[in-house]
């Protein structure tokens, strides 16, 4: 950004030339409008659990954008059907602000029926080309929020045998609807001459299947560019570590993961790729993957919307729009209206169904309480039954007792009454 700056900047000098007309400064006024306007990029992640994709993408973006996980067992990690989970995180640099929008995709390739697992993934997409084209094809147009998918990360787990089946057909499925990239996951995994083995592999396959992954752009007679892109391109598909933990070596504190053998440095280009993928993805190329996807992606798929439109064989599914302004406003909001009041009686349904479960669980807890009520009911009576028990059998106890201890006292009684007796015979003889 210095570099443009520097390159367009008009001296003191050529503004008090009497030839200076001003237009010169063009470009100072479109970098100023686009920096205060912001910008927007929107990044999918794809591949299997466990490849470190939440991980690469704080390491990229240097913040904690995805927390990390906790998970509560195989069944919460593996979910049935992929899912398409979209957060949008708002990053300033520089007075510069950037509004990211990440797509992550669990449940890619984690069961082991995985068929057309990438339709869902092929529905985000469209979705949001089919939005922003029903906002730039409306009447009253205002600032496009541009949520296309700009860039899908595909990551490859290290095995260093080739691609998968499910690799393969990813990429076939997906690669004229948006640029994807290929990252060899976890490369900490692979020795150096096995890295560059599996790259020449899985770019070997990629030709064989006619897979086109995303492409640099042409240099046009700049050498300095067309050295770096040829570095790029050498480099691709990307070999990659990522950690958010900070360790010291060397009295240096850099970002790596500890082995015994070593460490292994997530920004050191000797020990993977990771820096050279974040240079390409968001300090030199950002802005050509967001045009690529807009010249072309979306470009194709607008000319394949509209063809099926023009060309279908019912005519009742294409209403050619007024030329009146008024009407089509009329017409819009009429739509707008109905979606509303679709919204509205979903909005109601999901409230009177959560209000159904709320009552369902209150009406079990109830259950429970009365359960329990009637357990401890009759624990109680039971032990009642068995202190009457015992107080019936001390009262007899004690009948007992006292009895024989009457009989006892009479007996007493009657030979004490004898002694005397034959003691006063005794006295008168």
């Amino acid at each position: 950004m210095a570099n443009f700056l520097a390159k367009w900047t008009v001296s003191e000098s050529e503004k008090a030339s009497a030839s200076f007309v001003g237009f010169a400064n063009l470009p100072n006024q479109v970098f100023r409008k686009a920096v205060k306007r912001g910008f927007q990029f929107s990044l999918m992640v794809v591949g299997q659990s466990g490849l470190g994709k939440s991980t690469l993408v704080n390491s990229l973006f240097m913040s904690d954008i995805y927390e990390d996980a906790t998970y509560e067992g195989a069944a919460y990690r593996m979910p049935k059907t992929t899912e398409i989970r979209a957060a949008t995180v708002f990053i300033q640099e520089g007075g510069v602000h950037l509004d990211l929008t990440l797509v992550d995709t669990p449940g890619f390739g984690d069961v082991v029926d995985n068929t057309d697992c990438w339709k869902p993934i092929i529905q985000h997409i469209d979705s949001k080309f089919e939005d922003y084209l029903n906002e730039e094809s409306r009447v009253a147009r205002e600032a496009l929020d541009d949520n296309r998918v700009h860039c899908c990360l595909y990551f490859i787990g290290p095995t260093g045998h080739g691609l998968k089946q499910i690799d393969i057909e990813f990429m076939k499925q997906l690669h004229e609807k948006v640029n994807i990239i290929p990252v060899i996951a976890k490369a900490d995994t692979l020795t150096p001459e096995e890295c560059q083995r599996f790259k020449k592999r899985i770019l070997q396959e990629v030709q064989e299947n006619g897979i086109k992954i995303y492409q640099f752009p042409d240099t046009d007679g700049d050498e300095e560019e067309a050295a770096a892109n040829k570095k790029l391109r050498d480099a691709i598909p990307f070999a990659v570590v990522g950690s958010n933990s900070v360790i010291e070596v060397n009295n240096k504190k850099v970002r790596g993961r500890m082995y015994p053998w070593g460490v292994a440095e997530v920004e050191n280009i000797e020990h993977c790729d990771f820096t050279t993928l974040r240079n390409m993805l968001i300090r030199t190329h950002m802005q050509d993957l967001k045009d690529v996807t807009n010249n072309v992606h979306y470009e194709n798929y607008r000319c394949r919307k509209l063809a099926g439109v023009v060309n279908s064989p019912d005519p009742r599914q294409f209403q050619a729009p007024s030329r009146d302004p008024l009407a089509q406003f009329e017409v819009e909001k009429r739509e707008h209206e109905v979606k509303m009041r679709k919204m509205e009686q979903e909005m109601e349904e999901v409230f009177e169904m959560k209000v159904q479960e709320k009552l369902q669980k209150l009406k079990d807890i109830e259950a429970d309480l009365n359960r329990r009520k009637e357990q401890m009911k009759r624990a109680l009576d039971q032990q009642q039954r068995e202190l009457n028990d015992k107080r019936r059998q001390f009262d007899e106890d004690k009948r007992l007792f006292d009895e024989e201890h009457q009989k006892y006292m009479e007996e007493l009684e009657a030979s004490m009454r004898a002694g005397t007796t034959k003691k006063d015979k005794h006295r008168k003889k």
